[in-house]
């Protein structure tokens, strides 16, 4: 048999990490830092430390999950082969994806699993695991995870002596502030209240942060962090990161370099005027008092609903937002009258604007959304049109407008998914060709995109959008024909 001559020496954090018995661990670090391979170490030090079976062998079963067969076979796959060789612990079963990878009396049996198509969710949801090892974790539906942690811990079965270990392995870059990482390992209520997690019950999970490969400084220079770790073992040295950001964006550094949670976007975005460091208001932290409310509304199944004010003429602030998911007519309209009857009781309400798609009725019933809405106490009324150029340049035109220094239109940091829809959430999908970057002619649905159209029938009821519409000349961005 071939001798085990692999040497791996963890670094500060992961020792840590593989010190920890929690149940569910997670670790986030910069690309490079050696999450993966310290996943793959833990992975094979625990199918060690289980107690022989009857027939002295030690048996367990681990699954390896990523989101994409293409991300599974180019990246995690070729991690594990690196330190777990087929020339050494056998073949793998490409037909299976399954590594049964044998070495002296360990029989570890490894299946590498991919969540894009429907048929191996299903798959993954049935297994009698040991353990298993989420890969870049933030592309993983926290439903999948929940899934996962109630299939380890079944194999070896307890008639035949059970596991010594079980438990559920994490890695990433760093996600989204409104991810589910983010509010289970910061402890943020706001994002647990979305998943319907109690903050109070998170017994057994643990989550390890490496340091930064840079630090961003007060100046915006991204510097080499000293407490980098694993730069041993890359192949530019201390110099790695430094030699990676040349060309970069902040927010690509700021995420796969500093460690820093955070936003990118994945396309072209369709409100390229925003700017976030502009455009962004923290002082905006509530409507003003004394002046009415208006909302705008964007329909579907995923429905969204953006707060605002007009100043003065020509002044605009969007202060909050309520975003849901698969949620029809009616449930949302009692979120949102709950919503409004709870933050803003003491405010009168100016006009509240949806697309006027809304108007059109439903097969089923025969009944439109706007007289769902009106039944459950939200009087709202079409918006004055759901063209895309007009929505799109009533956002756009005050964005690149100065009144008294100061943009015309600015959001507040209630607008978490607004700010981030703005910012390229919002966006045309990039055309998979060779040559020069083609995007699709119509924006990607997505959770960003609701909110931030939900804000464009906003302004095309502030009357911004009317002078496109009408084909009415004005140069004042305010201009807001009679009704």
């Amino acid at each position: 048999m071939t001798v085990l001559d692999i040497k791996y020496n963890a670094e500060p954090t992961l020792k840590l990490f593989h010190r920890s018995n929690a149940f569910v661990r997670g670790i986030r670090g910069p690309v490079g830092s050696g999450k993966s391979t310290g996943c793959c170490a833990e992975i094979f030090r625990r199918s060690r430390e289980q107690a022989p079976l009857k027939d002295k062998k030690r048996r367990t079963r681990f699954a390896i999950v990523r989101n994409t067969y293409r991300e599974l076979e180019d990246t995690t796959l070729k991690t594990w082969t690196d330190w777990w060789p087929e020339s050494v612990f056998g073949k793998i079963n490409y037909n299976s994806m399954t590594h049964f990878l044998k070495y002296q009396d360990i029989e570890c049996e490894v299946m590498f699993r991919a969540l894009d198509k429907p048929k191996d969710v299903k798959k993954v949801l049935s297994l009698e695991l040991t353990g298993a090892w989420i890969n870049e974790a933030r592309e993983v539906p926290f439903g999948i995870i929940e899934a996962l942690i109630d299939r380890v811990g079944r194999y070896p079965a307890m008639k035949d002596g059970g596991p010594t270990w079980k438990g559920v392995l994490m890695d990433t870059n760093s996600p989204d502030d409104d991810h589910w990482w983010y509010g289970l390992s910061e402890k943020d209520k706001n994002v647990c209240e979305v998943l319907g997690i109690d903050l109070d019950d998170l017994k057994g999970w643990e989550f390890f942060t490496q340091p930064g490969g840079l630090i961003e400084t007060s100046d915006g220079r991204f510097v080499p962090n000293p407490e980098a770790e694993n730069t041993s073992n890359l192949v530019d040295g201390p110099d790695y990161y430094t030699i990676r950001a040349a060309g970069k964006s902040k927010a690509h550094k700021r995420i796969y370099y500093c460690n820093k949670y955070g936003f990118i976007s994945e396309g072209k975005p369709v409100i390229p005027e925003y700017n976030d460091p502009i455009h962004f208001d923290p002082s905006i932290t509530g409507p003003v008092p004394g002046l009415k409310i208006a909302l705008g509304l964007d329909f579907g199944l995923t429905p969204a609903a953006v707060f605002g004010q007009e100043l003065s003429f020509g002044k605009y602030i969007w202060f909050d937002e309520l975003v849901t998911e698969r949620m029809g007519a009616v449930n949302f309209s009692n979120e949102l009258r709950t919503k409004i009857n709870r933050d803003y009781p003491d405010f009168e309400i100016e006009e509240i604007w949806g697309d006027p798609a809304g108007n059109h009725e439903v097969e089923t019933d025969e009944k439109t959304v706007f007289s769902v809405l009106n039944t459950h106490g939200i009087p709202a009324i079409p918006a004055p049109t759901n063209e895309f150029t007009p929505r799109r340049e009533a956002i756009a035109v005050p964005l690149t407008t100065l009144i008294d220094g100061v943009p015309a239109l600015r959001i507040g940091p209630k607008c978490k998914v607004v700010r981030k829809g703005l910012a390229g959430g919002f966006c045309f999908k990039r055309i998979q060709v060779a040559g020069e970057a083609r995007y699709r002619n119509e924006p990607v649905k997505n959770k960003y995109s609701h909110p931030v159209e939900a804000g464009g029938y906003l302004m095309c009821g502030f009357g911004v959008g009317d002078r496109i519409v009408n084909g009415q000349p004005s140069d004042n961005i305010g201009y807001r024909p009679k009704r």
